[in-house]
């Protein structure tokens, strides 16, 4: 039906944004205010752990700019992604999608088709390469260490 395509999420609020990236970003966990707060703070950002579940309670649903950097810098995204009508939804869902496939395997390269002579624009190609990195930097080598 949808050629193997995942559809992105429909998330609207920042309720829904950020239950999706913890869903993402910690897949199988259950992770509190405290430990997300601490992130945070590791990542030079600040978020008291209250204000973050009460994100997650749905009590907060218009925090200021610098809230919105400090959940993007505790989920490694652009922070625009939790933003009303944000532009970047779509991007960050689409490099989670592309992440996770990496992770599991249905991905092992890139390879361009139907591309002119010029090949694949730089900034796509520097936008794929940087997803490889951190998806390599994050991801622990599987089968006990091994890396293949």
């Amino acid at each position: 039906m949808d050629n193997g395509v995942e559809r992105a999420p429909d998330l609207r609020t920042l309720r829904q944004k950020v239950e999706y990236m913890v869903e993402k970003t910690f897949p199988g966990r259950k992770i509190s205010g405290r430990f997300f707060a601490d992130l945070v703070r590791e990542r030079g950002g600040s978020l008291s752990h209250s204000y973050f579940s009460n994100i997650l309670a749905g009590k907060v649903t218009q925090p200021s700019e610098e809230i919105l950097k400090a959940l993007g810098l505790g989920f490694g995204v652009d922070w625009r992604f939790f933003k009303e009508e944000s532009e970047v939804v779509d991007d960050v869902v689409a490099g989670l999608q592309f992440l996770a496939k990496r992770r599991t395997g249905e991905i092992s390269g890139l390879a361009g088709r139907g591309l002119d002579e010029e090949g694949l624009p730089q900034e796509l190609l520097q936008f794929a390469m940087s997803l490889l990195r951190d998806a390599e930097e994050r991801t622990p080598p599987a089968g006990g260490g091994q890396q293949g």
